[in-house]
């Protein structure tokens, strides 16, 4: 039986990751080592590690995320990650991924993007309605998150997404 889902990340400074994944995960770790941190949370059922090594900034990997149960837990998660001075995108009644959701957005500090979502129904269309220019799951090839008011450009795969998600690390944009 399986017992929690394990992720690995790599990331260039533990000490950035850390105070990030401190914030999202609203605890602390429970194993740091000079060049590895280590999580495990219960819920979700997810054991998460961190590990300092030289790294590509392009990859295969597109996002990480966690489904929620209803629209009320994606607010409550997205006002949590808030308070711990993370900023989000928030893309609320979206059509993304051939379903219609509410979610969030946040970016660890080696742009790995995180969502907190909600699906409410399937849709026929992989995206569709007022924010398809700027909707960070079926992203064209650049974009601008609108709704950040500071911002760091943080590359996504072949996608620039310009949104400052670190908690202490503000640089707005011009």
């Amino acid at each position: 039986m399986i017992k929690r889902m394990h992720v690995a990340v790599n990331c260039s400074d533990l000490q950035k990751s850390l105070d990030f994944y401190k914030a999202f995960f609203g605890t602390e770790p429970t194993k740091i080592k000079e060049n590895y941190a280590k999580f495990e949370l219960e819920d979700p059922a997810l054991h998460f590690s961190l590990n300092v090594r030289l790294f590509e900034k392009s990859g295969v990997l597109n996002h990480l995320g966690f489904q929620v149960n209803d629209t009320k837990d994606v607010l409550a998660i997205g006002e949590r990650l808030r308070q711990s001075g993370l900023l989000l995108i928030d893309e609320m009644n979206t059509t993304c991924c051939y379903a219609v959701q509410d979610k969030v957005w946040v970016y660890d500090p080696d742009g790995n993007a995180w969502e907190i979502f909600y699906t409410k129904e399937d849709s026929e269309f992989e995206s569709a309605g007022p924010r398809d220019d700027i909707s960070l799951c079926c992203v064209p090839t650049e974009t601008t998150a609108a709704t950040a008011e500071c911002c760091t450009t943080i590359p996504t795969g072949s996608t620039t997404i310009k949104l400052e998600s670190f908690k202490n690390e503000k640089t707005c944009c011009n």
